[in-house]
């Protein structure tokens, strides 16, 4: 019934580290996609405020349109692209952050614990289905 002192020490830390890492992990794999995100939020900002400079210089409306349908298509692809990387990045967090934990000690239960107690078949069966049946949630009200 007792155990050795290294093994509950070993039993307790070991889910510990696991969850240290997996913080560890998470954490520099959410600063990569933040990173990533303020990196594209300035680009599309940059290439939005140089269309307006052009679109200020432009004396025909179908310079206009056209360059407004240039500045869609390259934000469409542009966009597209960053979707992309930003889901291989979460892709890769979620595959470091189970890492540790995968590889974890699955906490085995000791030889001398009792089993869990189940109800066998005739004692389910012998219950009437009245009761069952009246009862509100399972619970009887009698």
């Amino acid at each position: 019934m007792s155990k050795d002192f290294s093994e509950i020490k070993a039993f307790s830390t070991t889910p510990f580290e696991a969850f240290a890492a997996v913080t560890a992990s998470s954490t520099k794999g959410l600063h990569a996609i933040t990173a990533e995100i303020i990196d594209f939020s300035t680009k599309s900002f940059e290439k939005s405020r140089v269309l307006f400079e052009k679109l200020n210089s432009v004396k025909k409306i179908e310079e206009a349109m056209q360059l407004q349908s240039d500045f869609v298509k390259s934000v469409y692809e542009d966009y597209i692209a960053q979707a992309t990387k930003i889901g291989e990045i979460y892709a890769s967090l979620a595959k470091e952050a189970f890492k540790p934990v995968n590889l974890a000690p699955v906490a085995q239960p000791s030889a001398a614990a009792p089993p869990l107690a189940t109800i066998s078949p005739s004692v389910a069966a012998s219950t009437p289905k009245s009761k069952v049946a009246g009862s509100q949630n399972g619970f009887n009200a009698n």
